[in-house]
């Protein structure tokens, strides 16, 4: 046969194992990273949820989502597992130059719905007055009363 007609195959074939190594270094890889999995070590679920590992099983791992939530999950859907430093910046916005001056942020929202005090510097003649639909006391008395005399709604007569 022609070597022009067998060499598609044979760029095929290398590229197939060359696919399949590589693959292969990128399981192994992921399961040592398992490996060094500790219970108190953050790690990243290929979904991409952030949990702290709380026991390992054979196949299973329980991971604690959220303070006393636990859920156990494959050993596979762990994606990352990720240095403390990390972990304590994406899940609870600590990093390690805490002493910058960044804005602290309070852990209620009382400051910031409070109402604004008051300038000391104005009178208090000076603010503007709320027309709250309400006629003023020193209108004529005599147009409040309807033309047909009745002040209640009720139809008919005098």
């Amino acid at each position: 046969m022609n070597l022009v007609t067998l060499l598609p195959f044979i760029v095929l074939i290398g590229a197939m194992f060359l696919m399949t190594r590589s693959a292969k270094k990128k399981q192994q890889a992921a399961a040592q990273m398992r490996d060094h999995m500790t219970p108190g070590t953050g790690v990243r679920t290929i979904g991409g949820m952030y949990a702290t590992v709380k026991e390992i099983g054979d196949d299973t791992v329980t991971l604690e989502v959220a303070p006393g939530v636990h859920a156990i999950f494959a050993k596979n859907s762990i994606g990352a597992v990720l240095e403390d430093a990390e972990y304590n910046r994406i899940v609870h916005g600590v990093s390690d130059d805490a002493a910058t001056d960044a804005p602290v942020v309070p852990d209620d929202a009382s400051s910031l719905t409070e109402a604004p005090k008051a300038d000391l510097t104005k009178d208090e003649d000076e603010a503007p007055k709320l027309d709250l639909g309400k006629k003023d006391e020193d209108a004529p008395k005599g147009d409040d009363e309807p033309k047909d005399g009745k002040s209640d709604g009720e139809a008919g007569a005098k």
